[in-house]
């Protein structure tokens, strides 16, 4: 059985965000042939175009861990009803320079949790917005909003609720199933398109 390497990004910033309580379920719900890696975008500095002729360590260091896996799992809060400044950086990033977009025909997903009842709602229909620009292939359900509430999950991503560990072990799954019909019919080794 063949194993597919899952880049996440963890949208949030922050040393106690939930979102990446929530990674760490992921990581432990995941089938067993997804490897699911981070892809850290905490040291990206500020994307400008002035960088387009010589992209400095943190950018090609970006690149390089997109080139290196088979799809990608966004996991993300929602920001002034959008999403983080953070993640954008990473995906204007990821994208440049013009004629290396990173995110050309990789399968994708995005999943969110917010103490808020939207969940993350907002957040990924922007990022469904910049990924389809980027020519992704973005998983379109099921749809994932988790309300966090306290004790949903420990530390070390153990789910307390059944009914929430069901549905994030379906999502994964419909995930894998996402992935494999992409990559069969676009291969990951195809050559980048343009994005602005």
């Amino acid at each position: 059985m063949p194993h597919y390497r899952v880049g996440y990004f963890v949208g949030s910033l922050s040393s106690t965000s939930i979102n990446r309580v929530l990674s760490r379920a992921l990581v432990r719900l995941a089938p067993g042939d997804l490897d699911l890696v981070e892809i850290p975008i905490g040291d990206l500095p500020l994307y400008s175009p002035d960088f387009d002729t010589d992209y400095p360590p943190e950018g090609r260091a970006l690149k390089d861990a997109i080139a290196g896996v088979d799809a990608v799992l966004f996991i993300t809060p929602e920001y002034n009803r959008s999403l983080p400044g953070a993640l954008k950086n990473a995906l204007d990033w990821a994208s440049r320079p013009w004629g290396e977009n990173s995110f050309d025909h990789i399968p994708a997903a995005v999943i969110g949790a917010s103490p808020g009842a939207l969940g993350t709602a907002l957040a990924q229909q922007s990022l469904r917005g910049v990924m389809a620009f980027c020519n992704a292939r973005m998983m379109t359900a099921p749809e994932a909003y988790i309300q966090f509430t306290p004790g949903l999950f420990a530390d070390d991503g153990t789910v307390s609720d059944p009914t929430t560990e069901d549905f994030l072990r379906e999502f994964l799954e419909e995930f894998r199933i996402h992935l494999v019909r992409v990559l069969t019919v676009l291969p990951r080794d195809a050559e980048p398109t343009a994005a602005s």
